[in-house]
């Protein structure tokens, strides 16, 4: 059965344009499932599908002529005289892909549609090679909004985030929102209902996170340290990064640590989140906080608290709507989260008056109005409280 995700309009409206389609984003977030139903929805004639997992495959576009390949395609039914549609899935396996995309495209005017999880890669490889003739589209964990849609639960949709508390809705979906905190949004593990099953599908992409992406990407020769820098780091979550004692906790140099955490970064599992600031100075130099992209993953590799792992849900939820901050005093006073500099927010589970008169004047420092406290329980006072569950 397929589930529609949000992103899948935009992917619709793409498929149909001349341009390399590009899906990428942490393995397992369902981006084969995208690619397969783009081909039957858009192009379920003179289409081929190739996974690069696969050495056959693998071989085919490692053909140091690349009409060769075209010759080959041919043989396996294409029309290679009409528009045709080339799916490509795991696109990081293979390094020469990008020219022999660029080949056909420019050659035979083909239509590509690839997949690969690596943002480094895509990014990198990908722009140098393809520049105006790509669009990446970035596929994340789902939001709440399609955990519930994974679940068949109905949900509307509000482009607003000034959403009044109602405690009807809280009752009716306040567990779905437990689990989501709990165990994330990987499809797979959304779709299973036994917790020891959910916990062995998280356990699994971390394993393959570790032993496939990041070996593909780096020079790293113990799989065990990589594990130990994702656990130290996963228990900072919410926090500032301190580079000098994770390197002194790992025992890594802080040069290799810093490379390490911005491959996690350009990989989709952990996002920076940077101060903001009056002076843009300050917003270069002050350490930038971490979150995870996925609770279920934050939740494999480390025990937080319950408020950690809902900050953590919160900031993977208002990611969608715009660009993330964080404001912050000498005195330790903190705003969680700024979006677009316009819209201050502390996730509190349980929120008070107190706390949102505080963010209030907080926020007024730099500027901003428009405050509100996002919490986990229903609150006592409802102006300008949000709860978690409600931001789809």
């Amino acid at each position: 059965m397929f589930f529609e995700r949000k992103i899948y309009k935009s992917l619709q409206d793409h498929a149909i344009q001349q341009q390399v389609t590009l899906i990428t984003g942490l393995r397992r977030t369902g981006k084969t499932t995208l690619l397969k139903q783009l081909l039957h929805d858009f192009f379920p004639k003179n289409s081929i599908y190739f996974d690069l997992e696969r050495l056959d495959n693998r071989s085919l576009f490692s053909e140091k002529n690349y009409d060769n390949i075209i010759l080959a395609i041919k043989q396996r039914g294409v029309d290679t005289t009409k528009k045709m549609v080339i799916a490509i899935d795991e696109a990081q396996l293979l390094p020469n892909l990008p020219s022999v995309v660029k080949y056909l495209y420019d050659t035979y005017g083909i239509k590509f549609i690839i997949t690969g999880s690596s943002s480094y890669y895509l990014k990198n490889l990908f722009s140098e090679s393809l520049a105006g003739r790509k669009k990446i589209f970035e596929l994340y964990p789902l939001d709440f909004g399609e955990f519930l849609t994974f679940k068949s639960i109905e949900w509307i949709h509000s482009e607003k985030l000034d959403i009044q508390f109602q405690l009807d809705e809280y009752e009716r979906l306040k567990e779905f929102y437990n689990e989501y905190i709990e165990f994330g949004g990987f499809p797979d593990v959304v779709l299973t209902n036994i917790e020891n099953q959910k916990r062995d599908l998280l356990e699994d992409i971390i394993s393959s996170y570790i032993n496939i992406d990041i070996k593909w990407l780096s020079d790293f020769k113990n799989a065990d340290v990589i594990r130990n820098l994702l656990i130290m780091t996963a228990s900072r979550t919410g926090t500032r990064l301190d580079i000098s004692k994770l390197s002194a906790l790992t025992g890594l140099s802080k040069p290799t640590v810093t490379n390490y955490i911005e491959l996690f970064e350009k990989t989709y599992l952990i996002s920076r989140v940077p101060v903001v600031s009056k002076n843009p100075d300050r917003e270069i130099v002050k350490a930038k906080k971490i979150f995870f992209c996925d609770n279920g993953i934050l939740n494999s590799l480390v025990r937080v608290s319950g408020g950690v792992l809902f900050e953590n849900a919160v900031y993977n939820q208002l990611h969608h709507f715009g660009s993330i901050g964080y404001y912050s005093l000498k005195t330790g006073h903190e705003i969680d989260f700024i979006l677009n500099k316009k819209m201050a927010f502390e996730a509190k589970e349980t929120a008070t008056k107190s706390d949102l008169v505080l963010t209030t004047k907080l926020a007024n420092n730099i500027g901003i109005t428009d405050c509100y406290l996002i919490c986990r329980n229903p609150p006592r006072e409802t102006e300008r409280t949000i709860w978690g569950g409600s931001i789809k």
